[in-house]
């Protein structure tokens, strides 16, 4: 949680909205909760839940056709994580479910090597999904079942000549379904860790005022605009195209990177939308909410229209503008939530959980 304290913060949330009611912190929380904090993680136990079926349907019966299948619902899957992951605390950060639902980035290769290592090694605890959950974390998540289903001798899956290829994949799925099923119900829970954030309180040990709850959220728009902009998009972004480097994209094998960063953003536009955080702005600088929501859509809008390999789109001169005005389009939420929102809460512009404040 941020450590900053925003008394003006927490003076601005008992102002009075728009429609004469009362703005409190709880409010604030719990719409955020209830409109997307919920809906974002119960959509990704069911699409979790549909790709665990299509993977065992695949290893029960290869063909391209059933392949094709769990293509598909990998790509759901990831869509879903995509906008629930900016929500990274809370019942996903218990038993290391963040690293294990998607390690990465993974500069150095560790958790492809370890990927390759039971593949090649035909380790059997490693289609037990009880056992899987125990090993590394770079074994079990969405990262480590693209390369499963798109790496190198994926086109094995459709026939009979890998079983235990396909039966290690159907092992990491189940134990993704596993954690979305555990964190969907985490948050459903009426006396879990969303009454905590919801409740805050001299007797609560994590959120002890309201301004501190607020602050936790204020986080997820700051620091997931980060994350999309210094860690995602740059990684693979060059300065200049002979410095691009498509292979650190994120699902590049599945041609997944722009869809999943379109999720980031469509994720922070849903919570900001549902939490009505603008309503507690001074009148004179509501405008920044609708600002905020016309610039993200607009972000959503262009990773959407990327096509194709990320590799390809970066050797397009026209697709490769798209991505460079997304980058622009994320500098800008950055400063306008970063540093001009921030400062009409009483908050000091810059904090990071990125850069360990």
């Amino acid at each position: 949680m941020l450590k900053r304290f925003l008394p003006a913060l927490a003076l601005a949330l008992a102002m009075s909205s728009p429609a004469s009611a009362s703005v409190t912190a709880s409010d604030v929380i719990q719409r955020a909760i209830d409109g997307f904090v919920r809906p974002a993680y119960a959509s990704l136990h069911d699409h979790a839940g549909g790709l665990a079926k299509a993977m065992d349907t695949l290893c029960q019966a290869p063909s391209q056709g059933n392949l094709d299948a769990a293509h598909a619902e990998f790509s759901a899957t990831v869509a879903a994580w995509s906008s629930a992951e900016i929500i990274g605390f809370g019942p996903i950060k218990e038993n290391n479910r963040l690293e294990r639902m998607l390690y990465w980035p993974d500069r150095k290769s560790i958790g492809l090597k370890q990927v390759q290592a039971a593949l090649a090694g035909r380790d059997p605890t490693a289609t037990d999904p009880a056992q899987l959950a125990g090993k590394s974390v770079a074994m079990q998540g969405l990262g480590a079942l693209e390369f499963v289903l798109y790496g190198d001798g994926s086109e094995a899956l459709a026939g009979k000549d890998d079983p235990y290829r396909c039966a290690y994949g159907a092992a990491v799925a189940k134990n993704i379904a596993t954690m979305a099923a555990d964190v969907n119900a985490a948050w459903k829970k009426p006396d879990g860790f969303a009454a905590l954030w919801a409740n805050p309180g001299p007797g609560n040990a994590l959120y002890r005022d309201g301004a501190e709850a607020v602050t936790e959220l204020l986080g997820v728009f700051i620091n997931e605009l980060e994350m999309v902009r210094d860690v995602r998009l740059k990684g693979l972004l060059g300065a200049k195209p002979d410095a691009d480097k498509p292979r650190q994209a994120i699902y590049w094998r599945s041609q997944n990177t722009a869809a999943s960063l379109a999720g980031n953003l469509s994720g922070i536009d849903t919570l900001f939308q549902a939490s009505k955080l603008g309503d507690a702005l001074p009148e004179d600088a509501r405008w920044m909410a609708e600002s905020i929501h016309i610039q993200l859509t607009n972000g959503v809008a262009t990773a959407r229209s990327i096509q194709g390999p990320i590799d390809k789109a970066l050797a397009d001169p026209a697709e490769r503008e798209k991505l460079d005005h997304f980058a622009l389009i994320t500098s800008s939420l950055s400063g306008l939530i970063g540093a001009r929102l921030t400062a009409e809460f009483g908050l000091t512009a810059g904090f990071s959980s990125l850069d360990g404040d």
